[in-house]
């Protein structure tokens, strides 16, 4: 299972190494992740027009994703970025709007983490490390068309209101990937992480179709 920014290596592993993996699982999988920046973008700005909150449009303004040759990457490492679709639902969790009462405790208090883990995760939040190039390439990569096919099962779980990932570019790649078994499964109270959100569902899924080879659970349309 992969999430979010982990589903491109994941799926080169599994398109690479196919004997090595089970089923494939992608959650919050990104397909063209340039185009699910634009289309947050602008329902982001669309929502806070709306609203009539001007301070929030004019920061979002600063980034104009959606002219030809905009710096999309600019906009994706945004603070103001994460900070909006947390406020609107559409980030991390549906319902969460702190990233410091709901990722950054949570953190520090598992216990399933060392100390230098834990401290190795907020370094790499915050590019603390030396920077790599993984976020351009992610942005600079249609996958549908790197990895059009799988030689396993392939499962995708997707939240309603995911826009960080967008929910329907993830389940057009899945129509259109070739895999012996695949089932796309729509999460109704979710965001970008039904790991978390909707736990009972997802232990299910992978119970009843996943470790038994099928897809009787996924989305019918």
């Amino acid at each position: 299972m992969a999430h979010s920014g982990g589903t491109p290596v994941a799926l080169l592993a599994a398109s690479g190494e196919p004997a090595l993996f089970y089923a494939y699982i992608g959650m919050g999988q990104i397909s063209n992740q340039a185009e699910s920046e634009k289309i947050a973008y602008k329902y982001m700005l669309e929502q806070y027009a709306a609203d009539g909150n001007q301070k929030k449009v004019t920061a979002l303004k600063k980034y104009p994703v959606l002219e030809a040759g905009s710096n999309v990457v600019a906009f994706y490492k945004s603070v103001i970025r994460d900070q909006c679709m947390h406020e609107l639902g559409i980030g991390t969790m549906h319902k969460m709007r702190s990233v410091f009462r709901d990722i950054f405790i949570p953190v520090w208090t598992c216990k399933a983490y060392t100390l230098k883990e834990k401290i190795n995760i907020w370094k790499s939040k915050f590019s603390f490390l030396p920077k790599t190039m993984l976020i351009n390439e992610m942005l600079e990569t249609d996958f549908t068309s790197k990895v059009p096919a799988l030689e396993i099962p392939v499962y995708f779980f997707s939240g309603k209101y995911d826009l960080t990932v967008n929910i329907n570019l993830s389940k057009a790649y899945l129509a259109k990937l070739h895999a012996p078994l695949k089932g796309f499964y729509s999460f109704n109270n979710s965001a970008h992480s039904p790991l978390f959100e909707e736990p009972e569902l997802v232990s299910r899924i992978i119970e009843n179709d996943v470790l038994k080879n099928k897809n009787s659970l996924a989305d019918k349309n």
